[in-house]
């Protein structure tokens, strides 16, 4: 049995749906952005990248620097598109926001609380402090790209987004009535319901791995590192939610794989890193759940629709085929010179659908 569960199958069966896109991804840079570049960029059309680099990719310049060199990265020959992001600080500049959305250098502004998750020291102290960006977010069209958590050490670990949702995202919502929000990688079934009951300026992001890990996960026969990511996986209940949100065809959830990658050196040492690299088997995952919930007609929508239309983009015009024929990932990527690699989400495992060119 997979430690993450067993999609395993022989019958053949295909879909074809339209390329999907990538709404949150993090490619890093240097050598670990060679390696993982092309995974993601094998079958998204598109993808927001994630700006919390060291440093970080805070301004309407970093962000052109950035985009360059995750062309360079690519295959010869790839169309992917990266859709950039700027890092929020406290002192971001509302004027270089402008101008960078104003001439489509970005497509949205990522809110970490300091110290949420991976590289997120240089975030937001005080949401007060803000206010100005998220006026300018409102008035270009923007998103405002949501790390759903609190960080105060009262607060239990399971408990932040919870937290969170209810002591600022909801005012900020609220307070800024034309402001775009994604609320990404929900973990809780407060994070379904706030998307639920929200506005349609209000969406969501699901990943593969949340659909199928809880927190449980995170201890089968000792302590698993290769699950462990921020948010962390919660309970079963609330993997429940998630399941049925992204199975429903509600437009306002779309896929966001958190993609994560880190040497596996990074994530096996006394205090390992948050992250789960799984870009090369995630269509295969949300296949493979929408599947197991009879929901398969509403793959293509969560995939390749529902995202392009809350960020006004067109759909992509190119296809792809998930056909459900087993095949084992390699257990881990190599990094360009180095010795380090870094695991694969069900690497080394069966899984049931793998994708094709269509």
């Amino acid at each position: 049995m997979s430690l993450f569960g067993n999609f395993a199958t022989n019958r053949d069966v295909e879909l074809e749906i339209r390329r999907p896109d990538d709404w949150h991804v993090h490619l890093r840079d240097g050598p670990l952005l060679e390696a993982v570049a092309p995974e993601t960029a094998r079958w998204m059309g598109r993808a927001i990248v994630m700006p919390n680099l060291v440093p970080p990719v805070r301004t309407r310049a970093d962000a052109r620097a950035y985009r360059q060199r995750i062309e360079a990265a690519l295959p010869a020959g790839s169309n992917f598109e990266p859709l950039m992001t700027l890092y929020l600080t406290d002192d971001t500049d509302p004027a270089d926001v402008r101008a960078a959305a104003e001439a489509g250098e970005i497509r949205g502004v990522k809110l970490y609380p300091a110290g949420a998750t991976t590289n997120s020291a240089s975030g937001v102290t005080d949401i007060r402090r803000v206010d100005r960006v998220f006026d300018v977010l409102a008035e270009v069209g923007v998103p405002l790209l949501v790390h759903g958590e609190v960080t105060s050490p009262e607060v239990d670990i399971f408990d932040r987004e919870r937290v969170f949702i209810e002591d600022v995202l909801k005012p900020v919502v609220d307070a800024h009535r034309t402001l775009r929000v994604v609320l990404e990688h929900i973990t809780t079934e407060e994070g379904v319901r706030f998307v639920l009951d929200g506005p349609d300026r209000v969406a969501g992001t699901l990943t593969a791995h949340h659909l199928v890990l809880d927190r449980n996960d995170l201890f089968k026969g000792g302590l698993r590192p290769h699950a462990y990511c921020l948010p962390v996986p919660k309970r079963s209940t609330h993997r429940s939610a998630l399941v049925g949100a992204a199975t429903s065809g509600h437009p306002r959830f779309f896929l966001g794989t958190d993609s994560a990658p880190h040497r596996v050196i990074d994530k096996e040492k006394d205090c390992g890193c948050a992250g789960i690299f799984s870009a090369p088997t995630a269509l295969s995952v949300y296949a493979a759940v929408f599947e197991a919930h009879d929901a398969l007609e509403h793959l293509e929508s969560f995939c390749s629709l529902n995202g392009p239309a809350f960020y006004g983009l067109p759909p992509s015009s190119e296809r792809i085929r998930l056909v459900k024929r087993s095949w084992t990932p390699s257990e881990t990527l190599g990094v360009p010179g180095e010795v380090e690699s870094v695991k694969v989400f069900f690497g080394g495992e069966a899984l049931a659908w793998s994708v094709e060119a269509a």
